[in-house]
């Protein structure tokens, strides 16, 4: 299993940049795990769809407990959107989680990297 240490998850301000970091991570068979500079803080992303493949439901999951467990929230079913616990989206091709600071960001992704890295997690994608 591959991992990231925060120092090591790639940040990108621009688009063109976003674009060079996907086709990049496409070429080489791997899934992306960035971080985006974006106007109103940073955004932790994920994706696997130019791969083919996505997260198993199991491994979905688990990304979204460690998710919940970063941020020091109970893996709970409640009236609260899974946008407002999570603080973004996070679907079986790819997410997008809100943060504030570039340290948080970064460490978020890099946690993130664990599960979205192992193969083991993946399945043909079904689209």
């Amino acid at each position: 299993m591959e991992s990231l240490s925060p120092d090591h998850v790639p940040v990108y301000d621009t688009p063109g940049s976003g674009r060079e970091l996907w086709e990049r991570c496409a070429r080489d068979g791997r899934p992306v795990v960035a971080v985006r500079d974006g106007a109103r803080g940073f955004v932790v992303r994920y994706d696997l769809g130019h791969l083919g493949v996505e997260l198993s439901p199991r491994a979905l999951r688990a990304l979204r407990d460690r998710v919940l467990a970063y941020r020091h929230e109970e893996p709970v079913p409640d009236a609260v959107s899974q946008v407002e616990r999570l603080g973004g989206e996070t679907g079986p091709y790819s997410g997008e989680l809100h943060e504030p600071t570039l340290a948080g960001a970064r460490t978020l992704a890099s946690h993130l990297a664990e599960t979205v890295f192992d193969r083991s997690n993946w399945t043909r994608s079904t689209e």
